[in-house]
């Protein structure tokens, strides 16, 4: 699909391409919040982030030793002699994954009212650079959400174990129970916010949107840890390899965007669109920009499955 060429009729729509080429066609201030999960960064700068990529490096991984075998890890920064030219070139990855987000984000933040709010996932190790890549487009830091999945799996190094195969028993039995990485248990979510128009009152009545529904459900105040959500047979029917819950996007809709058909959730990097659906259900507006033709193709199905209906077109 090419790029829009008239941003002031988009809604409810998922675009097929890359989200900068998309965005540069929006206007200022279109968007009501950014919920996304873009690709983490498991070394795949430099190549092309499409479904020929992705499918290569899950065949790959299927054929490794690797535990984990629905994410697709990439270059082999994770492995080899760790001597300066791997730390340098585990630095220069990082370096240019930043600048990545700094390019995307600096669309967003434009797009955006003031006041919005941009939540984005990424993983524990990298969520810091994404943060600091959104401060440097103009966002400012609120939170890191800690959303608690289910149980993960050790994938580093159990150094007694590496040791009884080498034959070493009594440098075994010293390290007994020492590890090289703890079990992960959670993903991050980095919110932060465009900077507000004076103050609360004036963004709200200019732009309606700068607060946090944090007593959305009559259960107190909402936390920063967000539990009991996880992955259902629902969820996974999606063939996304790392598809987030229904039930989750769910909440983080509701947490940062009041329920208006003049509002549009912006999702670009919008997969399966699960973001999108939960947009549509909660009764606002979404645009969802995916480069993945297939994701494409599965994200429009299921909204078209939706039984609600399509929202007001916003016009600004």
């Amino acid at each position: 699909m090419e790029a829009l060429r008239d941003a002031k009729v988009a809604n409810n729509c998922i675009l097929e391409g890359d989200c900068h080429d998309h965005l540069m066609h929006f206007p200022d201030g279109y968007f009501s919040a950014c919920i996304t999960d873009p690709p983490y960064n498991y070394e795949f700068i430099g190549r092309d982030w499409d479904d020929e990529e992705i499918s290569r490096r899950l065949e790959r991984i299927q054929k490794s030793s690797t535990l984990v075998k629905n994410i697709p890890y990439g270059s082999g920064l994770a492995g080899g002699v760790r001597n300066r030219n791997w730390y340098s070139r585990n630095r220069e990855n990082i370096v240019q994954y930043q600048t990545w987000c700094r390019e995307w984000a600096d669309q967003v933040y434009r797009t955006l009212r003031p006041g919005a709010y941009i939540l984005v996932f990424n993983s524990t190790r990298t969520i810091a650079h994404v943060q600091v890549a959104l401060e440097d487009s103009g966002f400012y830091a609120r939170d890191i959400l800690v959303w608690r999945r289910h149980s993960g799996i050790p994938k580093g190094l159990n150094f007694a174990d590496k040791m009884r195969k080498l034959g070493d028993l009594e440098e075994a039995s010293l390290w007994s129970g020492w590890h090289s990485c703890l079990r992960n248990e959670w993903e991050a979510v980095c919110l932060l916010q465009k900077p507000l128009i004076n103050n609360y009152i004036d963004t709200i009545r200019l732009t309606g949107v700068g607060l946090l529904n944090a007593e959305m459900d009559g259960f107190g105040f909402a936390s920063n840890i967000i539990e009991g959500i996880g992955r259902t047979e629902e969820d996974e029917i999606y063939e996304h390899c790392t598809v987030k819950p229904l039930a989750l996007m769910r909440y983080l809709v509701r947490l940062v965007v009041p329920q208006s058909s003049t509002n549009i959730v912006l999702d670009p990097f919008a997969g399966t669109g699960t973001t999108c659906v939960a947009a549509n259900e909660y009764g606002v507006g979404y645009v969802g920009i995916e480069i993945n033709t297939r994701y494409c193709q599965i994200a429009r199905r299921r909204l078209d499955a939706c039984e609600c209906g399509p929202v007001q077109k916003a016009l600004f």
